[in-house]
């Protein structure tokens, strides 16, 4: 092995230095995503590996040494993920760099460690320094057990699961609120259009028939004080309405207002043309009658009491012999007037869903207008149709730590895991988590991200340059018109970063349109960890600035953690 060491100097040394493109340094390529793109020089390079124990305890960890001796050109990837299996990796620590003159010395070191007793042989591994590719030396190692004394040691069983209450909504109260008005207002038009009301007095009367209600206005009429204190014109009155009436609706439709003369010429004409058989005598009496009426009603004639009940008792009776001349109705007439009944029924009928509709709308809109006054018209709008950003506004927010190091933000919903695509050489250089909420072209997006380097070295990380890039995927995805602001952010623990905001035009999914948004993007840096939260919302949304305010207030890093 030695001997094969010596060879690969010996052949480095007598290459000639070949000179390429060359660059190192970062970018940003997707959504938090910051990757490496590393090119070099290649002239010559030499590796040692070293380990600092080989034999440990279960557990216990030993430091493996790996270092390299190359031009300041040349690129040099050092292994990355568990590639020291049987032994497990459990950190991997920042490249150590020395200069001397126009060479590094790039020394890596790795925490390993094993839970299992026993002899184990730490693999070779690959470095590659330019274009040319070195194993190190394979390390024995002993791992060996540790005795417990278990009559000392405590023992505890575990600890039951603890049972997490759900917060209940709100819901069930807007529920019994509605189910109460809804109550009230069918419990009022019941009682006043729906329900069957008992009739009136004068409702009672117009359901008799004509015959029936002709008798019972006599009967009225003998009950009332007009004779008794002598005033025959409105007793006169009465007795002529009574028979009129009836003739009115039994013999001739037009009794109510025609002429004494008229109306005695129409009855003749009847009595004549055979379409009812009335009497000459019934005819002369209520003509006689009628202008007896008129004379009194014109104070041109004052007869006595006892000529007054007279003529109440012949108005009776011919009533009586008008009745019974009166022919009986036809089936044709019958199912007209049973026809007539029902469409009168349907005629109520339509008239209380009418009055229904309008006073329910009418409540409706007062109730409407009353919420609009004290909430505002838009809000009492969303409420009733509903609205995407109102429901995450008023819904249950999630509080949760993402990534790791761990960003705590309070969101209306659960940020879900998204799987960066990194190409996988870039992948061995950053581990990238990232969590999120919707997207670019929906009403609202928020994402989280924690971007973890290896092997900086002297190389510091550039959160402008992040956000930039960032600005450029946005860009990318389909925005446009984008405006830029940036200034210092603090958030409510202190952690100092950087915060880059502004509009811009954002895509109309299958419109090929654009509506007016706007984005914020916070940036955190320390040491070899990047953070960074991204939000995107739509600029004539009235709910997001509330949802905006509410989650930049919310986000805090740990302080041990900042730089």
């Amino acid at each position: 092995m030695k001997n094969l060491k010596m060879k690969n100097k010996v052949n480095l040394k007598l290459k000639s230095r070949r000179k390429e493109a060359s660059c190192f340094g970062l970018r940003a390529s997707s959504y938090f995503s910051l990757l490496f793109f590393l090119c070099s020089f290649v002239s010559f390079g030499q590796v040692t590996s070293s380990i600092d124990s080989t034999s440990i305890k279960i557990g216990e960890q030993i430091t493996f040494r790996v270092e390299v001796e190359t031009d300041t050109t040349n690129l040099v990837v050092f292994p990355e993920g568990q590639t020291f299996s049987p032994l497990e990796m459990i950190d991997s620590y920042a490249i150590d760099t020395l200069k001397n003159q126009d060479k590094y010395n790039l020394i890596k070191r790795y925490g390993l460690t094993q839970f299992d007793s026993g002899s184990y042989t730490i693999p070779r591994q690959k470095i590659v320094v330019g274009d040319k590719t070195f194993f190190t030396d394979s390390l024995k190692v002993e791992v060996n057990n540790i005795l417990v004394d278990t009559t000392k040691q405590g023992l505890y069983d575990i600890k039951p699961l603890i049972e997490v209450k759900k917060k209940g909504g709100n819901w069930w109260k807007y529920l019994l609120v509605t189910l109460l008005i809804i109550g009230i207002v069918g419990a009022v038009l019941w009682w006043f259009i729906w329900r069957k009301k008992p009739l009136t007095e004068e409702e009672q009367i117009a359901l008799l028939p004509p015959y029936d209600r002709a008798k019972l206005a006599l009967k009225k009429l003998d009950d009332s004080h007009y004779l008794k204190h002598e005033e025959l014109k409105p007793y006169y009155s009465e007795l002529t309405l009574i028979i009129r009436k009836y003739l009115d609706e039994k013999v001739y439709d037009h009794s109510l207002e025609s002429t004494t003369d008229e109306l005695i010429s129409k009855l003749k004409l009847l009595k004549d043309g055979n379409q009812i058989d009335l009497s000459s005598e019934t005819i002369k009496n209520i003509e006689s009658i009628l202008k007896r009426a008129d004379l009194v009603k014109f104070a041109k004639s004052a007869p006595d009491v006892a000529l007054a009940e007279l003529d109440r008792n012949t108005i009776d009776a011919e009533i009586d012999h008008v009745r019974e001349v009166l022919p009986e109705p036809s089936e044709e007439e019958k199912l007209l007037d049973e026809e007539y009944r029902k469409e009168q029924e349907r005629k109520k009928q339509r008239k209380k869903v009418i009055i229904t509709v309008a006073i329910s709308a009418f409540l409706l809109l007062a109730t409407i207008a009353g919420f609009s006054f004290k909430y505002g018209f838009d809000y009492v709008k969303d409420t009733i149709i509903g609205h995407d950003s109102k429901e995450l506004l008023e819904g249950d927010w999630v509080t949760s730590e993402y990534g790791f190091p761990p960003i705590t933000i309070t969101t209306p919903k659960v940020l879900k895991r998204i799987e960066a695509q990194i190409p996988e050489e870039l992948a061995q250089q950053v581990e990238l988590t990232t969590f999120g909420y919707g997207s670019l072209i929906d009403k609202f997006n928020v994402v989280v991200a924690t971007s973890r380097y290896k092997n900086l070295g002297e190389n510091k990380l550039d959160i402008k340059k992040a956000i930039e890039g960032n600005l450029k995927t946005i860009e990318n995805a389909g925005a446009k018109n984008m405006f830029t602001k940036s200034e210092k952010y603090v958030t409510p623990n202190g952690a100092e970063g950087l915060k880059v905001f502004g509009t811009l035009d954002m895509p109309i999914p299958n419109t090929g349109k654009f509506e007016k948004g706007e984005y914020a993007i916070l940036g955190f840096v320390s040491e070899n960890v990047m953070q960074q939260v991204l939000i995107t919302w739509r600029e004539n949304d009235i709910y997001a600035d509330q949802i905006i305010e509410r989650i930049l207030d919310s986000i805090e890093l740990k302080k041990e953690e900042r730089k």
